[in-house]
């Protein structure tokens, strides 16, 4: 008996989907949590010390939304870790050492995909080890094709830990494109733009009924072009504005009778989704209790190794998500994160948002003109923009495509899942 379907999984660094097509027809995996059932798979992995037979203790492990429910339900706290995609470029990643045992990047990520697979063979009933895989235009921290095909190699062998045999890789832009056409009855030169949570990609291509009839061609994609940063890197100057300076950066310690700076690096770390979880080593604790012990406004520092011994990187996470999807509706909204004796709350306004986030902005701009220029197509010759992901939502980001192109041109749609039904169409 065939294989009837065509699977897409778009593994994200903050979400994951998977969609199906049988004949044309797209259906999503939907995932269990203790709050309903969603399209989106959490890309997060939540590990914890259990009791197993014997009496023995070992690490047991959970991925996605299941894994956030396990995590929050827990008393003491094991390790949840975030944004594991973002680690893909990296050569400095190798292993890490959680609750003391060894696991490479690809043990991580796959042990995600495995849950993802596994969860979508049930609810489809047919075993599932031929995917096409999303893969950005250009991976966080990537500054060369190198690096690119590094990430993606790493990528697939993750997907063949998990239980995949075949996976063929496509990039996200042109996944979203794939949907986009889905809808069309007439041909049209676009521009896709894909927001994920750490990177952003461009794809300008031509698509439509006419173009399928006749059949694809290699020059009906013009170009392609990517950022290593999107939401997560929003998120980054929300943290540094809003949530550093509560928990000590700036602040200063007294050593050997002088005055100097807190570490600024431990707060770069905070910044960054991937990296947070990881701060949690006896070597970053004793550092900062040294601190705590010189430090003018000790409290901070406490607050500090709080967030970082509860691991409550999530919870962070939650709260400037939330701040920032306000942001997006309204001109101002309130920053609240509580835990314990912790506390922040702020007001911000989207203008002072905009403000700390003009030069990623300026970057998503570059890039886009870039593209235009390297394909040599005039902004007026584009028929239609689409925006796809969660910092689609951003006014800023929307206006950066409303000023090149006109508001009438710009659609969105399933800014979440369009990328995993595109995929499951080619």
């Amino acid at each position: 008996m065939g294989f009837p379907m065509k699977i897409g999984i778009d593994f994200g660094t903050t979400n994951s989907s998977v969609a199906v097509a049988r004949n044309g027809v797209v259906e999503m995996a939907s995932f269990a949590s203790s709050s309903g059932l969603s399209e989106s798979f959490r890309s997060v992995l939540y590990l914890d010390m259990v009791k197993q037979a014997g009496g023995l203790t070992g690490v047991k492990s959970w991925a996605g939304n299941i894994g956030i429910d396990e995590y929050l339900a827990a008393d003491p706290k094991g390790r949840l870790v975030q944004s594991l995609k973002s680690f893909l470029s990296s050569r400095l990643f190798d292993k890490t050492e959680i609750l003391r045992r060894m696991y490479t990047l690809e043990d991580l990520i796959a042990r995600i995909l495995r849950d993802i697979r596994e969860q979508a063979e049930t609810q489809f009933g047919v075993p599932i080890r031929d995917v096409v895989a999303g893969r950005p235009v250009r991976f966080v921290g990537s500054d060369k094709d190198e690096d690119d095909q590094f990430a993606v190699a790493r990528l697939e062998k993750a997907y063949l830990q998990a239980g995949f045999e075949k996976v063929q890789f496509v990039m996200e832009p042109v996944g979203a494109a794939q949907y986009y056409e889905s809808r069309l009855d007439h041909d049209e030169l676009i521009l896709i733009g894909d927001f994920g949570g750490g990177t952003s990609d461009f794809s300008l291509l031509r698509v439509g009924p006419g173009i399928r009839e006749r059949g694809r061609r290699p020059n009906d994609l013009l170009g392609n072009a990517g950022l290593g940063l999107a939401g997560d890197a929003f998120d980054a100057r929300i943290i540094r504005k809003l949530v550093s300076p509560a928990l000590g950066a700036g602040t200063q310690i007294s050593s050997m009778g002088k005055m100097l700076p807190t570490p600024n690096w431990v707060y770069a770390k905070l910044e960054r989704w991937h990296h947070l979880s990881f701060l949690r080593s006896r070597e970053t604790i004793n550092m900062l209790e040294s601190v705590r012990a010189q430090s003018q406004e000790p409290e901070r520092i406490e607050a500090l190794l709080h967030i970082i011994n509860e691991d409550l990187g999530y919870q962070l996470h939650r709260a400037v998500q939330k701040t920032k999807c306000e942001l997006s509706a309204a001109t101002a909204a309130r920053f609240h994160f509580t835990d314990g004796t912790v506390e922040i709350d702020s007001m911000v306004t989207r203008a002072q948002f905009e403000e700390w986030i003009v030069e990623e902005l300026r970057s998503v701009e570059t890039c886009v003109d870039g593209l235009l220029t390297r394909c040599k197509v005039e902004r007026s010759a584009v028929d239609m923009v689409f925006l796809t992901g969660g910092s689609s939502f951003v006014p800023a980001v929307r206006k950066i495509f409303a000023d090149r192109f006109g508001e009438e041109k710009i659609q969105t749609g399933n800014e979440f899942t369009s990328v995993a039904r595109g995929l499951a169409l080619m």
